[in-house]
């Protein structure tokens, strides 16, 4: 079973009985995309972890791409329609369209175990462990025989707009030279899938012998 933001009014603190639950199938795993609490940011998701592996995209409450300017969602790129539905419940429904992406992209949103958004964030929960990460959406059942705790949060991060996977890279890079200099570090990465556009590394003092570290999320499997 494959929860799309379930819903959070009503339902939130209920008994299990009444909103969906890990006990409703062999395997449930669900997608949050709008799980700000509903009173005052008016978050239509749920926000506690009820699946087998839950996947807080972006970190569940705030999903890129949503916070455009009302003319530009309504006129939207699907149209008048999809774009009214945006501009109104642009989160809620942004589970529906990373799903769907999935089926297109088996090897793409790869969703990292970790404690919060913010370890994630700074990439304290890279790379996947032995068991490897399971794919948010129309695979992540492949994972199911892999689980090994109670409640598992899966976290990621998304494009702005389709196609939506992006892949997770460490880039290190170490300097050379005899001084110090000011300016900033940008990398592309090449690769047999394909190739990145410029990601900042660092920016600011760069010294000789330093190592730079960073975490990126790239729109290509390279």
């Amino acid at each position: 079973l494959s929860g799309l933001d379930p819903a959070q009014p009503y339902f939130q603190g209920t008994p299990t009985e009444v909103r969906l639950d890990k006990s409703d199938a062999d395997f449930v795993d669900i997608i949050h995309t709008d799980s700000a609490p509903t009173i005052p940011n008016l978050g239509f998701g749920i926000s506690p972890a009820i699946g087998h592996i839950d996947f807080y995209p972006n970190g569940g409450e705030q999903m890129p791409g949503c916070g455009k300017n009302p003319v530009s969602q309504i006129v939207d790129i699907d149209g008048i329609w999809e774009g009214t539905r945006d501009f109104v419940a642009c989160n809620h429904l942004r589970s529906y369209k990373y799903y769907s992406d999935s089926i297109i992209y088996p090897d793409g949103f790869l969703g990292y175990p970790c404690a919060s958004y913010d370890l994630f964030q700074a990439g304290n929960c890279f790379p996947c462990p032995e068991e490897g990460c399971p794919n948010m959406g129309h695979y992540a059942d492949k994972f199911k025989d892999k689980i090994k705790y109670d409640f598992i949060k899966l976290y990621l991060n998304t494009g702005e707009a389709r196609d939506f996977p992006l892949w997770r890279y460490k880039v290190t890079v170490t300097l050379s030279g005899r001084s110090k200099v000011k300016g900033y570090i940008n990398v592309a990465l090449y690769g047999s899938g394909g190739n990145t556009k410029q990601y900042q590394i660092t920016k600011g003092t760069l010294k000789p012998d330093n190592t730079y570290t960073a975490y990126i999320d790239a729109e290509v499997n390279v």
